[in-house]
């Protein structure tokens, strides 16, 4: 008895281990306002968007696809802007769960602009909120916080390796200041908030390992109005070099799993 409950705690793990394998190896990233928009261009997959041609596949090597979704702005107006993920709260609640359900993402960026400065101000708290701020339309998501399933004003964390962005970003010397913020008002409450509490409710929904469309973390950044276009997209980088070294401590590599189940159906041969 004890060698067949063995057997079979061993290949439930390894049923595990493989459904890991398979889960899905896109990050999505998306952008508001400039430079936001402008720092993750390289990652669209619009030739439109991105007539230089998409570098987000494998991209580095290190076995993840980027991609990134962001609205454009003619004229250089900061305003409502035009295509995904227009600064309006209806258009980014659409096009979020439409693209999200067509990339099944394992792991969430979301990026806008902050405040004054040279920021990479990484937003530990993002609030399910009512008192939004109306968008150019002069609309609101309504009296309703956007998250049926929380309470009003429910914190959802990040999910991101906070920390480890932070001092990758900071030593970098690249003239931004990282920082993580822990404030009780969280990512604010205008689109910058909502988008990123949309990332972080998305990552929670999906958060089990069992879940086909499994993500692993979600987060929001604000990016300060002053830095530059290099420097965003440097930074950017580097924290993207950051997510995939997490990820890669929760899934599995192909040979880990290969190994793994060799071992295992030997050692349940044996037993029996």
């Amino acid at each position: 008895m004890r060698s067949m409950i063995s057997c079979g705690v061993v290949l439930a793990v390894l049923g595990v281990a493989a459904s890991a394998e398979a889960a899905s190896r896109t990050i999505m990233v998306t952008g508001y306002w400039p430079q936001t928009n402008n720092m993750v261009r390289q990652f669209s997959q619009n030739s439109a968007q991105n007539p230089d041609g998409w570098k987000g596949g494998n991209w580095e090597g290190r076995g993840y696809n980027i991609v990134s979704y962001f609205p454009e702005f003619p004229g250089g107006t900061l305003g409502q802007g035009v295509g995904d993920f227009e600064v309006n709260y209806a258009d980014t609640s659409s096009d979020f769960w439409r693209i999200t359900a067509e990339v099944k993402p394992i792991a969430i960026i979301t990026f806008s602009r902050g405040r004054l400065g040279s920021n990479w101000e990484i937003e530990q708290r993002n609030k399910n909120r009512n008192d939004w701020t109306p968008d150019f339309t002069g609309a609101t998501p309504g009296t309703n916080p956007p998250d049926p399933t929380a309470p009003l004003n429910f914190a959802r964390s990040s999910t991101l390796p906070m920390n480890q962005i932070r001092d990758a970003v900071n030593a970098a010397g690249l003239g931004v200041n990282a920082y993580v913020d822990t404030s009780i008002d969280g990512a604010g409450n205008y689109l910058s908030g909502y988008m990123a509490y949309h990332g972080v409710w998305y990552q929670s929904m999906h958060r089990l390992q069992s879940d086909p469309n499994w993500c692993i973390a979600a987060g929001h950044i604000h990016v300060g109005a002053s830095t530059t276009l290099e420097a965003a997209t440097t930074a950017t980088e580097i924290t993207l070099r950051e997510l995939t070294k997490h990820l890669d401590t929760r899934i599995p590599g192909p040979g880990a799993v290969v190994v793994s189940a060799g071992a295992g159906f030997l050692a349940c041969r044996r037993r029996r």
